[in-house]
């Protein structure tokens, strides 16, 4: 399947930019992203990043104005929704390629990766910087689509995902091979909405 491309991506959610809160922050998607955000720890010692940001769906569920936020987007229609949104909050909202972003290594304590991993053209090099921008003993939160655990993609979903791909997404990828050559912990994986197609994972560094 020929690959997600970063500009069209940008057409793709300049178009969405004014509808995508009431498809994907309302219904079954805010009620997965409740059971996420409710259980996480965060508190104002802690550095948080947030990978593709969007229209700052995810921010809405916490108490962001105690937190050191950074968050980022490739699309500068969607972070100037989130902007507008929390412009009178301290977090930092950056125009920036998540596959290769400009921080330190082990800049977070925290990173925040919704419906990231399976719209950028290259998830495993998006994967690897979430790595090195997090702490030794910091967290990656995921909340994506992936094929479930021990199955292939069925037959229609087979002739979909280069259709839905135009979209700007790729329903056909396996967290399983985002795994390989990386030396990590998956803390958490656990199945969140439409037949485990949607799941929370959490996963921290190796010691």
């Amino acid at each position: 399947m020929k690959s997600l491309n970063n500009s069209w991506n940008k057409f793709i959610y300049k178009i969405a930019s004014p509808i995508y809160d009431r498809f994907f922050n309302s219904g079954i998607f805010l009620n997965a992203r409740k059971q996420i955000f409710q259980a996480i720890p965060f508190n104002n010692k802690q550095k948080i990043l947030f990978v593709g940001v969007g229209t700052g769906a995810d921010l809405e569920l916490i108490n962001y104005s105690d937190l050191d936020i950074t968050a980022i987007d490739y699309s500068p229609d969607m972070l100037g929704k989130a902007r507008k949104k929390f412009e009178n909050s301290a977090t930092t909202f950056l125009e920036m390629d998540a596959q290769n972003m400009d921080f330190d290594n082990e800049s977070f304590d925290y990173v925040v990766a919704s419906l990231i991993l399976t719209v950028v053209p290259d998830a495993n090099k998006c994967f690897q910087e979430m790595m090195r921008v997090l702490k030794q003993d910091g967290k990656v939160i995921i909340f994506d689509k992936f094929v479930p655990e021990n199955q292939k993609l069925s037959l229609p979903k087979m002739l979909l995902r280069p259709i839905i791909s135009v979209l700007g997404t790729d329903i056909g990828r396996s967290f399983k091979e985002l795994l390989l050559n990386n030396n990590i912990k998956v803390e958490e994986d656990t199945p969140i909405m439409l037949n485990g197609m949607y799941r929370k994972i959490i996963i921290s560094k190796m010691n």
